[in-house]
C-alpha cells in the first residue's frame, strides 16, 4: 500500500515538474514563436507534463526502494537507542535551535545587501551546530536532569498542604456491609489502601433504605454507614468517587458490585463471607476486612501462658469462654466453675477459620 502511494506521489511530482519546466522554457527567447501560438503552446506544455510524469512513474520503484531502505535503517538505528536518550536528545536539540534563533534574530537586523546571503548560510550552519550540541549535552546530562526534576517535584509536593491524593492503585469498590462496619475508615487513615475509593450509587440507595427502616437496629446501622461515608469524604487523604451508573438487568446488589469490579478492573472491599466466596468463584479480586483483622492478630502458639477472665460457659460440658483484647475467643477446659474469675491458662491448640481464630486452653494449675 505504501509503495502504491509513493509511486502515485512521485508521478504527481513529475507532472508538476513538467509543467514548471515547460513554463520556464516558454519564457526563454528561443521559443518566442510558441508563446504567440496558443495551440502549440498548450501542446508543448502537455508534452512536457506527460514526458516527466511518465519518467517519474517509471523510476519511482527505484526511488521507493531507496526510501524504504533509508526508513528501515533509521528504524533499526532508533530501536537500538534508549527511549530516554531519544527524548532528552530531542529536547536538547529543540533548546539549541531556540537559542540559535534568538541569536539570529538580533544579528539579522545588522545584515543587509550581500551580507544577507552570507548570513543565511551562517544561520543554517549555526542551527545545525546548536542542535547537535544541545542534543549531545542533554543525553550526557540526562541522569542529572532526571534527578533535578525529581527533587524539584519532591520539594514542591512537600510544600503543599495535604489534599486529596490520587493513587496509582486499582479502584476499591466499597460494599454496604463494610461501610456500616466502619473499620474501613481506620484502615484508610493508615494509608494501607491505595487507589480511588468507589462508592456505587446502588450501595448508597441501599444504605438510605436501611437508614429509613422501621426496625430501630437496622435504622441505626444505616445511619452509621452514612456517617462513615461522610467522614471518609471529609477527613481522609484519599480520592473518593460516587459511581452513578447502575446495572438494571442485575437485581442483587452483590452481583452488581462484582459486575462493577469487572468493568472498572478494581477490587471489592467487603466483610461479607458469602460475597467473598461468590467473588472467588467469578474470579473477581476481593479484599476482606475480616481476613485482614485475623491476619494482624498476634500469633499464639500451643504451650504459651496467658491470663484471661472467664465470662460465660461454653457449648461443651465444663467449658468456659473468655476473650482477648482483640476479640479472639478462648475456650477453657473446666472453666465453667470459674465464671467471673481471672485465671491463668495454657494454650493447647489454635483453630483458624474464615470466621476468625479460636484458641483452646486449659487451666494452668
Amino acid at each position: 500500500m505504501l509503495k502504491k502511494i509513493l509511486r502515485g506521489l512521485f508521478t504527481v511530482i513529475g507532472l508538476v515538474l513538467g509543467y514548471l519546466l515547460a513554463s520556464i522554457i516558454l519564457r526563454g527567447n528561443y521559443f518566442s514563436q510558441l508563446r504567440n501560438n496558443d495551440v502549440e503552446k498548450i501542446i508543448f506544455i502537455v508534452f512536457c507534463v506527460l514526458v516527466l510524469g511518465i519518467i517519474f512513474f517509471i523510476i519511482s520503484p527505484w526511488i521507493n526502494s531507496l526510501i524504504l531502505k533509508l526508513m528501515d535503517y533509521l528504524e533499526r538505528t532508533i530501536q537500538k537507542i534508549p527511549v530516554s536518550e531519544v527524548l532528552f536528545g530531542t529536547g536538547g536539540a529543540i533548546i539549541g535551535l531556540i537559542i540559535a534563533s534568538l541569536l539570529a534574530s538580533s544579528l539579522n537586523r545588522i545584515s543587509s545587501g550581500a551580507f544577507a546571503y552570507i548570513f543565511t548560510i551562517i544561520f543554517i550552519i549555526v542551527n545545525i551546530i546548536m542542535a547537535v550540541f544541545g542534543a549531545d549535552v542533554a543525553i550526557k546530562k540526562r541522569e542529572e536532569l532526571i534527578n533535578l526534576f525529581y527533587n524539584l517535584r519532591k520539594s514542591g509536593v512537600g510544600k503543599e498542604k495535604k489534599s486529596k491524593g490520587v493513587s496509582k492503585g486499582s479502584p476499591k469498590i466499597l460494599d454496604t456491609s463494610v461501610i456500616i462496619d466502619g473499620r474501613i475508615f481506620d484502615i484508610c487513615q493508615t494509608d494501607f489502601i491505595e487507589g480511588t475509593l468507589i462508592i456505587p450509587g446502588f450501595v448508597l440507595k441501599e444504605l438510605r433504605h436501611i437508614a429509613d427502616s422501621s426496625d430501630g437496629l437496622k435504622r441505626n446501622r444505616g445511619r452509621r454507614g452514612l456517617d462513615i461515608l461522610n467522614k471518609i469524604q471529609k477527613e481522609l487523604n484519599i480520592e473518593v468517587k460516587i459511581y452513578d451508573k447502575d446495572f438494571p438487568d442485575i437485581q442483587e446488589v452483590d452481583l452488581k458490585l462484582l459486575k462493577l469490579a469487572e468493568v472498572m478492573k478494581g477490587k471489592v472491599i467487603t466483610n461479607d463471607y458469602n460475597l467473598n466466596k461468590v467473588a472467588e468463584f467469578q474470579g473477581v479480586p476481593v479484599l476482606n476486612i475480616n481476613e485482614l483483622a485475623n491476619a494482624v492478630k498476634p500469633v499464639v502458639l500451643p504451650g504459651e501462658e496467658m491470663t484471661i477472665q472467664i465470662i460465660k460457659d461454653g457449648k461443651e460440658s465444663g467449658q468456659g469462654i473468655g476473650y482477648l483484647d482483640d476479640g479472639t475467643m478462648i475456650v477453657v477446659e473446666g472453666g465453667r466453675s470459674h465464671i467471673g474469675e481471672t485465671r491463668e491458662v495454657t494454650v493447647t491448640s489454635v483453630l483458624q477459620t474464615a470466621a476468625g481464630r479460636m484458641i483452646f486452653a486449659r487451666q494452668k494449675n
